[in-house]
């Protein structure tokens, strides 16, 4: 493997505190970095040793024996490290399945702060070390990596962490500032020079809509969302590189980042790009939303821009729309389309101001909802039929790939009324997404892959997880809709969805497993959820009311009493989720008998919520 030239950062954050100290004592503070994470401030000093790329694939990986560990200790300062040993197992507790995530604030009872500055760095000089190695780069390649982030008060804190792991690993790095999740994977996609387009790597700094003190980390290349392979092999090299930090390397951090940093303004690249879609599906039409009435609840997150850079130059009136202020401390609800509150919120405001149409985003805008002129939401299955049909209009007979707890109704509707296909997979919107693109690859075609969360990509959009593009399809469908001279606003997209069949009664418990109990007798609560989960479907067959899913991928799916009941292992928590949908409450009661007759002799699960559900 050829050598490339290249930095690997070596480097550690001194507080602000610790600058101030300087100018009385040469002495530093090594634990203030764990002090900063509890307000915003400034960003401190680093330094930078020169390092080759060979020597950065080497440093970056994990050791596998002594003498790899000699070589590494050769390579850096003799002196200590100057940060609080943290080991692999405490990087690795930060992966989220394909996401990187952790606590960036103090703030919350019980919730330590374990994604310090320190560990941004590290994670960031990982990253260049992993890209450095899938992009084959020599030394003639200057990689580049764009850094996004939302709206959360720890973000330019990390992004100034992770920008000196990137730059200090000699990789350009390119800062958009407030951004949303699917600009930064478009980033890898975009061909403009101008504003520094196509990034080799793209980083986006969220954690969705978790509280505030929560942040992390998701990643791209021009190939899409890395998988939890790769995010696992990041932290491992991440958890190599913390604890080589060393006092040696604090002297000329702060210059040589500044020249290998540069801020562009790419948010005007990707809202224009939005906006000449709508344009084009209209016929051209330069205005074609005008005249509509659609406002806009961005919860205080990233995509309060879309009110102004989208809709408004679409000709669309954005008058009472709220909440699009950036504020990290989210004090109006939770920026998050299942969520209760804020559907009520984005419903008052649609009924409140007579609009046509109310949209609403996450916090960094990769999922979306929709609500019509009369206070009727389009989110979870409505949401997905509604796309369904519009995406099987353009392409008749596609699959429909949805996770795993959709309704049986929307089955029904995409393939009887719209006669599409659709193929429930699991929870996650990256294998709802890999599953999609697995299928076209078999030669069976899909042109959508949906969660019930919101999370929505489309193959004529390079699978991009992005909420702003479900929003613009239906858009289209009504600029196109007034282009042809169909009339009646929102009407067109309720029309749509006539003939969905819609459970009357639905509920979603959780059952935890305790990982202390001595009935998991020190196995892991993967295993134990597992086997509940075996014990139940062996119970199943015994009782002739009920008929297990003949095609499922997760967890127990089970029809019975004109419902269904679909129980689950969570995909990242030590909890079974249990999701019970019937055409009325004793129906949806009988099933929840049924799965709590199987799994009450589990000691290790907590089934109050089920016992309280079911009156016992």
């Amino acid at each position: 493997m050829a050598a490339t030239s290249g930095k690997i950062v070596q480097n550690v954050f001194v507080s602000q505190c610790c600058q101030q100290n300087r100018q009385s004592s040469s002495r530093r503070d090594y634990c203030a970095p764990y002090m900063r994470n509890s307000l915003p401030s400034p960003p401190g000093k680093l330094t930078w040793s020169s390092f080759s790329s060979m020597q950065l694939r080497t440093l970056s990986k994990p050791p596998t024996d002594f003498t790899f560990r000699r070589n590494i200790l050769c390579n850096a300062s003799a002196s200590s490290t100057v940060v609080p040993y943290l080991d692999k197992t405490d990087f690795l507790r930060l992966q989220n399945g394909s996401d990187i995530r952790g606590v960036a604030l103090e703030g919350v009872e019980g919730e330590d702060v374990n994604l310090t500055e320190p560990v941004a760095e590290a994670i960031g000089a990982a990253f260049a070390g992993w890209l450095v190695e899938k992009k084959k780069a020599d030394a003639s390649q200057h990689l580049r990596v764009s850094i996004g982030h939302d709206s959360r008060i720890s973000a330019k804190l990390l992004q100034n962490a992770i920008s000196r792991g990137l730059a200090g690993a000699g990789l350009e790095v390119v800062l958009y500032g407030l951004a949303s999740t699917p600009a930064m994977f478009n980033s890898t996609l975009t061909k403009d020079e101008a504003f520094s387009c196509p990034v080799d790597g793209s980083i986006m700094i969220t954690a969705s809509h978790l509280p505030f003190n929560r942040n992390g980390f998701k990643f791209f290349t021009n190939g899409g969302g890395l998988g939890k392979p790769d995010i696992k092999d990041i932290l491992e090299r991440a958890a190599n590189i913390y604890n080589q930090f060393t006092e040696e390397s604090l002297t000329l951090s702060e210059r040589v980042a500044s020249l290998s940093t540069k801020t562009v303004d790419y948010m005007t690249v990707y809202t224009s790009d939005l906006v000449k879609a709508v344009r084009k599906a209209a016929g051209n039409i330069e205005k074609p939303l005008e005249g509509f009435h659609i406002v806009v609840d961005a919860g205080n997150g990233a995509g309060g821009l879309f009110a102004a850079k989208v809709l408004e130059p679409l000709g669309a009136i954005t008058s009472g729309s709220q909440f699009l202020e950036p504020d990290g401390l989210f004090p109006n609800h939770i920026p998050n389309p299942e969520d209760k509150t804020a559907m009520k919120a984005i419903t008052k405001a649609v009924l409140d101001n007579k609009a046509d149409l109310g949209i609403i985003f996450d916090t960094d805008v990769d999922r979306s909802a929709a609500v019509d002129s009369t206070g009727r939401e389009f989110n979870r299955n409505r949401l997905i039929a509604l796309m369904a049909a519009i995406v099987l209009e353009e392409h008749p007979g596609t699959t429909i790939v949805t996770d795993s707890v959709t309704s049986d109704g929307l089955t029904t509707f995409i393939e009887k009324k719209l006669g599409g296909k659709h193929h429930r997979f699991k929870r996650g919107y990256k294998n709802v997404i890999d599953e999609a693109i697995r299928l076209n690859s078999t030669g069976e075609e899909s042109h959508l892959a949906i969660e019930t969360s919101g999370h929505g990509a489309l193959k004529e959009n390079n699978w991009l997880d992005d909420g702003a593009y479900l929003m613009v399809k239906i858009l289209n469908k009504l600029a196109s809709a007034r282009a042809s001279g169909v009339g009646g606003g929102s009407n067109v997209l309720t029309g749509l969805i006539e003939g969905l069949q819609e459970p009357a009664f639905s509920v979603e418990l959780r059952l935890k497993i305790n990982q202390n109990h001595p009935d998991l007798k020190g196995g892991s609560f993967r295993d134990y959820g597992e086997t509940v989960l075996k014990h139940l479907e062996n119970s199943i067959g015994s009782d002739p009311n009920l008929q297990k899913a003949p095609v499922n991928f997760e967890g127990i799916r089970v029809s019975g009493y004109g419902g269904w009941f679909l129980l689950r292992l969570s995909l990242h928590d030590p909890v079974l989720p249990l999701n019970i949908e019937a055409p009325n409450n004793e129906g949806a009661v009988k099933l929840g008998l049924v799965v709590l007759a199987a799994v009450k002799e589990f000691a290790g699960l907590d089934t109050s919520a089920l016992n309280k559900f079911v009156g016992s």
